[in-house]
């Protein structure tokens, strides 16, 4: 778990016994609600959703302040050193932050070398240029990236492959269906281990589930709702098999005439790329067992490293790549983390956990099926951090079993409610950004109408998992 996950951890629970009259933690839910009600006019209003977002994250501060909600003064560090920073600095997960920064910087870079070209024509030729082949492939490939490193990092190494295999392939009118795929599967990748995101080490540390019961329980899950997801995304998205032998010939011939080497201006820069590509998953993937205390530096310190070490390539124009990043993106997540932090001082989240409490005294069964679903729901339009930590305390207070399927239905919960909104999880955030670099429209209320009952079968199978299952 990141130094920023476990101070988020700590705050959330700290923030629960703190008195706050009710009147303010409603206000601020209606703000909450009002902030989502505006990203999804987005279009409507004509503005970025950085500047909607920081103006409520402004408002959430101003009206905290005057309320006395926040503590002001010198932040402690983990050495026990103060230092002063202004109240929105620590609010940020600047984890979150620079892994964005680093890994598109990273991207940005090594797609010059044509690593990601060759990676995506290699992928396309082995589907013999079917569609439905290849999405069996990305959306494996996405699966297996999201769990060993982070949803973030998977959702931009696979977008980058998949605009480039679907223009070879002159199919762009799938790209939507295949990058909206390949968010909703990052969510599922989530959950195959103890480490894949944080709210399954916060759940798994309070709950003391090890890494191989984590992982044996929630394998075959994720082995089927992959294969859900994808089926229906077949269906959905009018991704079918080619099953006319002439089609199949000519798609063969097609993706036969495809050069992996005509992308790479230059093999030093390919193959430095190559060993820069695996050395950065490997990395992130062994994040916490680096040696030398190394581990202690993060997810976003690898990212920013490898980044800069690209970089030094192209370094007489690295300007260049700093204008490629998205700025408005980053903006956007720190202003999100921002109005969270407020909530969460609010008791907005304490207040949704308090209420999932008192459902934990109904019939067992009906029990987990509501707190898995509330859960969901909460962490579409919430940092699934805090929500986690809320929830864990409350069973870790009720003196909850660790076999108790409880626990599960958090980690189900926190996860996959991420696919209810494109702003439910980092990487339906990322998605949604790759969609509009596409040129595509798709717009707030296109993500909920066409994600929603993709997210609702994840969610019903999950309920029916925790029942049967476990």
């Amino acid at each position: 778990m990141t130094q920023s996950g476990m101070l988020l951890a700590m705050e959330a629970t700290e923030h629960v016994a703190a008195p706050v009259p009710g009147w303010v933690t409603a206000l601020f839910a209606v703000i909450l609600v009002a902030m989502v009600t505006a990203l999804a006019f987005e279009e409507k209003l004509h503005a970025k959703k950085s500047l909607i977002v920081g103006t409520f994250a402004g408002l959430c501060l101003v009206t905290a302040t005057l309320l006395h909600l926040l503590t002001f003064g010198k932040v402690r560090l983990p050495d026990h050193h103060e230092v002063g920073l202004p109240i929105y600095i620590p609010a940020i997960d600047w984890g979150v932050i620079t892994i964005i920064l680093g890994a598109s910087l990273f991207v940005e870079v090594t797609s010059r070398s044509g690593v990601f070209t060759w990676m995506a024509i290699k992928l396309t030729k082995k589907s013999g240029g079917d569609p439905w082949k290849l999405l069996l492939a990305y959306g494996t490939l996405t699966v297996l990236f999201s769990a060993m490193l982070n949803n973030v990092t998977a959702m931009i190494i696979i977008g980058s492959l998949t605009g480039v295999s679907l223009k070879k392939l002159r199919r762009t009118d799938l790209l939507l269906g295949f990058l909206l795929t390949e968010g909703l599967l990052t969510n599922v990748g989530g959950l195959l281990t103890l480490i894949s995101s944080v709210p399954n080490i916060i759940v798994g540390k309070t709950a003391g589930i090890d890494f191989v019961t984590f992982f044996m329980t929630a394998a075959p899950y994720v082995f089927v709702c992959s294969l859900a997801t994808l089926v229906m995304a077949k269906r959905k998205f009018g991704i079918s098999s080619l099953r006319d032998p002439e089609e199949r010939k000519a798609a063969r011939e097609l993706v036969d005439s495809f050069d992996e080497n005509e992308g790479i201006p230059s093999n030093r820069f390919f193959w430095f790329s190559v060993a820069s590509l695996i050395l950065f998953i490997g990395c992130l993937a062994g994040q916490s067992e680096l040696p030398w205390d190394l581990d202690k530096l993060e997810m976003g310190f690898i990212a920013l490293f490898f980044a800069g070490a690209v970089l030094w390539a192209y370094r007489h124009e690295v300007d260049k790549f700093y204008a490629a990043v998205d700025w408005d993106l980053l903006a956007f997540f720190a202003a999100l983390f921002v109005v969270i932090h407020t909530m969460e001082h609010a008791q907005v989240l304490a207040m949704m956990g308090n209420g999932i409490a008192e459902v934990l005294e109904l019939n067992s069964d009906v029990a987990s099926g509501v707190l898995l679903t509330s859960s969901a729901i909460a962490s579409s339009v919430t940092d699934n951090i805090p929500l986690a930590a809320v929830l864990a305390q409350i069973l870790d207070s009720l003196q909850t079993d660790p076999d108790s399927p409880f626990w599960w239905c958090v980690v189900f919960g926190a996860n996959l409610g991420g696919n209810l909104t494109p702003i439910g999880s980092a990487s339906t955030v990322v998605a949604m950004t790759i969609i509009h670099r596409q040129k595509l429209e798709f717009s707030f209320f296109d993500f909920v109408k066409t994600a929603a009952p993709f997210a609702a079968m994840q969610i019903v199978l999950a309920v029916l998992y925790v029942l049967v299952w476990l």
